[in-house]
């Protein structure tokens, strides 16, 4: 092979490598997330907007702790909590956590999610903290507010979780786990509505912070429709009681153009996603 490329023009030789390179460089940049994975790491609007989410809740902060009747989870809206102490619950990744760093590592790699390596990442405790929400979460704690962390990480890579926010800064408590993990208890799956409901029992909710909708009410495969309907119904609990990060990477949103049919081909898919494109007004 060596002999024959000696005998080709350079052009021939120039013109063949420059080809290969650049298949090999527009792979990377077509892989489906690298322009939100650039966003998310270097959009000065994605500081912008995580900064004000937790600024707004900042500002309604020691009205929800004064107000004994205040709650975010609407299962306490009925009962007489007045006498629980008042607690927050936020999502990890995205939401006090940003893991772009490993989204990029996948881009590079022009690899799809992998559950090894994401544990693996979760292990290395690495992960960044999203803009706003180590001072948010400080402050809420130091007037006497529970911090609790509801995550799908799994429980086996919880003192992963553990060691990224302690050293981030963010409040842990001694004594007692206030990281609630995937799969910790018996009954706590991916939806999270039973580790809601494990904190209602010993806590007033002041506030829910994640980047799906799942982290404030159960919206598991429903349609885009239903999902619509849901903020919708809740337009009253938006920047007061519930706060939603920005997070163009991945998610329930996602899974939803296609109707979370995980039989689809990557074509199939792609033809999915593109049927959701719309170039009418509405």
């Amino acid at each position: 092979m060596f002999h024959s490329l000696q005998k080709l023009p350079l052009w021939i030789i120039l013109a063949v490598g420059f080809l290969f390179s650049s298949c090999s460089s527009t792979s990377t940049l077509q892989h489906p997330t690298t322009s939100a994975t650039l966003w998310t790491q270097n959009a000065a609007e994605y500081d912008a907007l995580t900064t004000m989410v937790y600024r707004t809740a900042t500002s309604n902060l020691a009205m929800a702790i004064e107000d004994s009747y205040w709650t975010a989870y609407p299962n306490q809206e009925d009962q007489d909590i007045r006498s629980l102490p008042p607690a927050i619950i936020l999502d990890v990744d995205e939401t006090v956590l940003d893991n772009s760093p490993f989204q990029a590592r996948m881009i590079k790699q022009n690899s799809s999610f992998n559950l090894q390596q994401w544990n693996d990442w979760v292990m290395e405790a690495k992960a960044n903290p999203v803009p706003g929400a180590v001072k948010f979460t400080q402050r809420a704690a130091n007037q006497g507010v529970a911090i609790f962390y509801l995550t799908n990480r799994e429980a086996k890579v919880e003192e992963g979780t553990r060691q990224n926010l302690k050293e981030l800064g963010f409040p842990l408590s001694e004594n007692e786990d206030r990281i609630l993990s995937n799969n910790e208890r018996e009954n706590w799956t991916s939806a999270k509505t039973e580790r809601r409901a494990f904190v209602a029992q010993s806590h007033r909710i002041i506030m829910l912070f994640g980047d799906d909708l799942n982290d404030f009410v159960s919206a598991k495969d429903i349609s885009q429709k239903e999902r619509a309907q849901l903020v919708k119904k809740n337009q009253d609990k938006w920047g007061r009681f519930w706060y939603v990060l920005p997070n163009p990477v991945y998610g329930s949103w996602e899974s939803a153009l296609y109707n979370f049919d995980d039989s689809l081909s990557p074509a199939q898919i792609d033809s999915a996603k593109k049927e959701r494109l719309n170039t009418k007004k509405n």
